[in-house]
């Protein structure tokens, strides 16, 4: 859900329609799914997803429940009626709004990151992006939502039961998600302020925000 409520802050800052915003995301697993599934349940156009095995692709959208269906039959999603069939490295490359890579490290690299045609990329995965890949992303004026920022949902809940655990209480599902969403959102809007004050990139500017906060940490402390 952390994702979901990260990229849905960036097309509104962009303004962006999600009914007009295709999205291509590579990896199916927990993390990939899940966005996928989201997003196409708050009408964004899913356009490719792909697994350790390949990826599929259709312009029109996917459907995803019946991906995610295709895939617990077959292993794959390859194969999917009315997709066409993509490698991981194609579906970097394709034609689409925004790019979640979700899977694994180092895939948008200086020998790629030219070709990448999305306008945002959210990194789901750890790690993504190469350092050298971020410089020719930021150039390109890709707007790049830094792993730190995206994938930090999982952390968060995280945090969530460790604190219900030790205070001995109990949150329901919509208590955990809208206590997530606030923070997520607030996040974002932290980070998106210090980028368009300074005039850097969203990375440098969670680092930004993230030093300040530990700063007034240990200045509490003293």
């Amino acid at each position: 859900m952390g994702g979901l409520f990260v990229i849905n802050e960036t097309v509104k800052k962009l303004n962006m329609d999600p009914k007009k915003t295709s999205v291509a995301i590579q990896g199916f697993g927990n993390a990939g799914s899940n966005l996928a599934r989201l997003m196409h349940r708050d009408g964004y156009k899913v356009v490719a997803v792909s697994d350790s095995k390949g990826g599929i692709y259709n312009k029109a959208g996917l459907d995803v429940k019946a991906v995610m269906e295709h895939k617990e039959k077959t292993g794959s999603v390859e194969n999917f009626p009315g997709a066409k069939n993509v490698t991981n490295e194609e579906l970097l490359e394709l034609e689409c709004d925004i790019l979640a890579p979700s899977a694994l490290e180092n895939q948008i690299t200086k020998d790629n990151a030219a070709n990448i045609k999305a306008k945002v990329v959210l990194e789901l995965a750890n790690g993504p992006t190469t350092p050298e890949a971020d410089e020719i992303l930021v150039k390109r004026n890709i707007l790049v939502v830094p792993d730190i920022l995206a994938n930090a949902g999982g952390v968060t809940v995280s945090y969530f039961e460790w604190v219900q655990n030790r205070e001995g209480y109990y949150w329901t599902a919509e208590e955990v998600n809208e206590r997530l969403r606030k923070l997520m959102v607030k996040a974002f809007g932290d980070i998106y302020a210090v980028k368009e004050k300074e005039k850097i990139d969203m990375r440098t500017a969670a680092y930004v925000v993230g030093l300040e906060r530990m700063v007034k940490a240990i200045e509490a402390r003293i």
